[in-house]
């Protein structure tokens, strides 16, 4: 199955969901107006959203979420190494490692995991 779009915005929503899941409707209004400044409105916009794209299921005013952060994440690595670098991984880590200064302890874990 492949893991729906989540755009900018609703991936700040989901940091808090993934924070605190389960959480009710109402803490998680709560928790999006004071970390995003969103309105009551807004954030029932953004869940019933997810809920439709299969992101987060909403059940009785209880919202967990049915993609985790991990997959969030390679989902939107996945797409920027496409998009950026023709799905080409060592351009994408040449291109890293000229931006970073890495230390040596990074390298090392670098090459542990490629060599896993």
């Amino acid at each position: 199955m492949e893991t729906p779009k989540i755009f900018e915005s609703e991936y700040r929503f989901c940091l808090i969901l993934w924070e605190h899941e389960p959480v009710t409707t109402t803490e998680l209004v709560k928790l999006c107006q004071a970390q995003l400044g969103w309105k009551r409105t807004t954030t029932y916009t953004v869940i019933k959203r997810l809920g439709e794209r299969g992101v987060l299921k909403n059940q009785d005013g209880l919202v967990t979420a049915l993609i985790s952060r991990e997959d969030a994440q390679v989902s939107e690595l996945d797409e920027l190494m496409e998009k950026k670098f023709q799905g080409s991984l060592p351009a994408f880590l040449s291109a890293f490692a000229r931006r970073q200064s890495l230390t040596e302890k990074e390298v090392e874990e670098i090459r542990r995991i490629i060599e896993k």
